[in-house]
C-alpha cells in the first residue's frame, strides 16, 4: 500500500469533483442535477462559446459491488473524453488527447476532502494506491478536486466496443475501487489499478456516463463527439445483477458552453450521447430514456456469485 505523493496538478485532471458526488440514491436526481450545475446555460453569443456542452446519462440503480459498461465511440476529435463508468467517488473512460493516435484510458478516484490543491490534503486523507498494473502511470491530480489518477496509452478505435469494469470492495470505513479494461487485441482483461478512499463504508452508487469537450478553444464547439453506451450492469452485494435499461439525459450549464448543439437518446439496444458540431437535440434535457429488455450478461474478469 502507498499513499500517493503530491505532484503538480496535471493539465487535464478529472471533471469537477462535484460532477460525480450525487449523494444518497434516495435523493439521486435532485443533488445530481443541482450539484453538477445542470442548469440552463446563460445566453451567450455563438462567437463567445469556448466549448461544446458536456452531456451525461445518469443510471438509477441500487448500491452494488460491480459496475460493468460497454461503450462505442462513433465520432471523436482532439480534446475529447468519453467517460463510460462513473460513480459517486470517481470515474473511468477513454480520451483522445492532441492527435488521433494519442489516446489513453483513464481511471480516477477522489480524496474524501474539499479543495483543489493536492499539496494541502493531509497524508491520512489521500487516496491510497493498492495495485498498479503494468504499463500505467499513477499520479496525484488537482485543480478540479483532488485524488489519485491512473492513465495509460490505449489505442481505442472508432466503431470498436470498449468494455469497462469497476469493482468496489468495502473495507471498514473505506472502499477499494479496482478498474479493469478489456484489451481486444490481446483478448484479455487489464487490471489497471486499485485505489482506496474513505467513504464511510459505502459500496458503489451514483452510476453515470458522459461525453466532454475538454479542449475548449472556441473551435472545438464546431466539432462533433458521439458515443454509444450499452449492456450496462450492476452486481448487488447479494450477487443479483441489475441491468441499466433506464437513464436520465442531462447537460452541463457553464455559460461558455454552447447549450444547443447536443443530443442523446436510445439507439438500438443502448443509449447515445453527442455534443458539438451541427447537432440539434432530439429530446429535452433532463428527460428520461427507457430501453427494452437487457442483453445477455457478458463474461467478466471476476467470478459472479
Amino acid at each position: 500500500m502507498s499513499l500517493l505523493a503530491s505532484t503538480t496538478p496535471p493539465s487535464r485532471s478529472p471533471a469537477p469533483a462535484h460532477h460525480s458526488r450525487p449523494g444518497s440514491l434516495a435523493n439521486f436526481w435532485k443533488p445530481w442535477l443541482c450539484g453538477l450545475g445542470l442548469l440552463t446555460a446563460v445566453a451567450t453569443s455563438a462567437a463567445e462559446y469556448r466549448a461544446a456542452r458536456s452531456v451525461h446519462l445518469g443510471y438509477p440503480a441500487p448500491e452494488g459491488e460491480l459496475f460493468y459498461q460497454e461503450m462505442v465511440v462513433e465520432q471523436s476529435v482532439n480534446g475529447s473524453y468519453f467517460m463510460a463508468a462513473g460513480w459517486n467517488t470517481g470515474y473511468f473512460g477513454i480520451q483522445q488527447l492532441d492527435s488521433a493516435t494519442n489516446k489513453v484510458v483513464i481511471f480516477s478516484v477522489w480524496d474524501p476532502t474539499k479543495g483543489d490543491d493536492p499539496k494541502e490534503v493531509r497524508t491520512e486523507d489521500r487516496v491510497e494506491l493498492l495495485h498498479t498494473g503494468p504499463g500505467v502511470r499513477i499520479k496525484r491530480f488537482g485543480g478540479e478536486g483532488t485524488g489519485g489518477q491512473c492513465m495509460a496509452p490505449f489505442p481505442w478505435q472508432l466503431g470498436e466496443t470498449n468494455r469497462f469494469l469497476i469493482r468496489g470492495e468495502v473495507q471498514t470505513n473505506k472502499t477499494a475501487y479496482s478498474a479493469y479494461v478489456w484489451q481486444p487485441r490481446e483478448q484479455s482483461w487489464w487490471h489497471l489499478a486499485t485505489f482506496r478512499t474513505r467513504t464511510g463504508g459505502d459500496p458503489l452508487k451514483g452510476y453515470y456516463s458522459f461525453v466532454e469537450d475538454f479542449r475548449r478553444d472556441g473551435h472545438s464547439v464546431q466539432e462533433t463527439r458521439r458515443a454509444r453506451f450499452r449492456n450496462g450492469w450492476v452486481r448487488l452485494p447479494k450477487g443479483d445483477w441489475v441491468s441499466l435499461t433506464r437513464a436520465r439525459f442531462t447537460g452541463s450549464g457553464a455559460e461558455w458552453e454552447d447549450p444547443n448543439r447536443i443530443d442523446g437518446g436510445p439507439v438500438g439496444d443502448g443509449f447515445f450521447l453527442a455534443t458539438g458540431g451541427d447537432l440539434k437535440a432530439s429530446r429535452a434535457v433532463n428527460s428520461r430514456i427507457d430501453l427494452g429488455p437487457p442483453v445477455v450478461l457478458p463474461e467478466l474478469p471476476v467470478t459472479p456469485r
